[in-house]
């Protein structure tokens, strides 16, 4: 017979599973471009944001100051980095 799993448990784990899903078809999907350069920026920004709401759901739920401290530097860092890969596409499909 399996444990139960507390309810924060099981929520955090739907979210993280959630956030999995969301990142790896478009990830998959970008890479997939003919051009080498949108190939890589097109799985970056998934790629990325995925990151962005992993560290979300460690802001939720955990609990350690240092693993907390991460996740905020890697919101801050990630979103400007798809902020910068989003216009660099943005820029290369007007061309």
């Amino acid at each position: 017979m399996k444990p139960m799993m507390n309810q924060t448990h099981s929520a955090m784990n739907d979210e993280y599973m959630k956030a999995m899903d969301k990142m790896h078809k478009p990830m998959m999907e970008g890479i997939t471009a003919q051009d080498p350069d949108v190939a890589f920026v097109k799985g970056m920004i998934p790629h990325h944001q995925g990151a962005i709401d992993m560290a979300k759901i460690e802001l939720k739920y955990g609990k350690d100051a240092k693993t907390r401290a991460l996740a905020e530097e890697i919101i801050k860092s990630q979103e400007k980095e798809v902020a910068l890969l989003k216009k660099w596409l943005e820029n290369h499909k007007a061309k």
